[in-house]
Formats: C-alpha cells, sequence, structure tokens
C-alpha cells in the first residue's frame, strides 16, 4: 500500500470531503440546498443556481456506464503494467456523472449501460480511490 507510484489526486477545500468520505469506503456527492441540485465533482457554487449553499449527500454507490475507453497504451508512464484498463464515466443513480476506471471486467465485456457499483482502492495510508466493477460482481 505504501509503495504507491502512480499519480494521485491532490485534494481543495471543496473537494476534501469526497476524499474524507472515500476513506471511509462511501461514496458522498454535493446537494444545493437551495435548489436540490445533485453535483459531481466537487465544487464552490452550483451549476444550476449559482447558490453556494452546499451539502453532502451518501450516493447509493451505483450507477451504469455512460461512456468508456479501453487504453491500449499508458495514459501515463506509471499506468504501464495496467493495460489495456478501462476509463469510464459513469452516471450514478443519482444523476451526476464521474470519470472513473472499471475494475474486475475483462475489458472486452464492457458495454454502454452496464450497472456498476462503487468499490474503493486504499492505496496509500491516507488515499482511497473510488472504481467501479460491474454490479453482476456483487
Amino acid at each position: 500500500m505504501s509503495d504507491y507510484t502512480k499519480p494521485l489526486p491532490r485534494p481543495t477545500v471543496s473537494s476534501q470531503p469526497f476524499w474524507d468520505a472515500a476513506k471511509r469506503h462511501e461514496l458522498q456527492i454535493q446537494r444545493c440546498e437551495s435548489c436540490g441540485a445533485v453535483l459531481f465533482y466537487p465544487r464552490e457554487v452550483c451549476s444550476e443556481c449559482l447558490s453556494s449553499e452546499l451539502g453532502w449527500i451518501r450516493a447509493s454507490g451505483r450507477g451504469t456506464v455512460y461512456s468508456y475507453t479501453i487504453a491500449q497504451a499508458p495514459t501515463h508512464p506509471a499506468f504501464r503494467e495496467d493495460v489495456p484498463y478501462v476509463v469510464a464515466i459513469v452516471e450514478l443513480d443519482e444523476g451526476p456523472r464521474l470519470t472513473t476506471n472499471i475494475v474486475g471486467c475483462d475489458p472486452a465485456a464492457m458495454r454502454i449501460g452496464m450497472p456498476v457499483v462503487a468499490t474503493y482502492d486504499d492505496v496509500t495510508p491516507d488515499r482511497t480511490l473510488v472504481k467501479f466493477r460491474p454490479a453482476d460482481s456483487v
């Protein structure tokens, strides 16, 4: 776990609650207290009404593959040993879409609309990445 050499996200003030939840193996997304919009990526103001009254809610961790690509060449030298791997946009049941990796699935079996569920990869003692796997593998 401490030998992780791949690039890691750098939490910001806005995204820190997301990363804290991931460490607890929870998927949290923002909800606007003014208009009710559910948002992802973490931000300081609502993309619908521009309110700064944003809170955090626990998401189900379920969604479907909206789009994907299979990386046949590494997107960064540190991912050389991982090819081929799937980079996907998952549409959460709550509505927002997020970019992630699909794991636990043969890349050739990937399909748009595939039901997926969040899984958590504790890559360092202080960082957990949210990835997804096919829901039927749960």
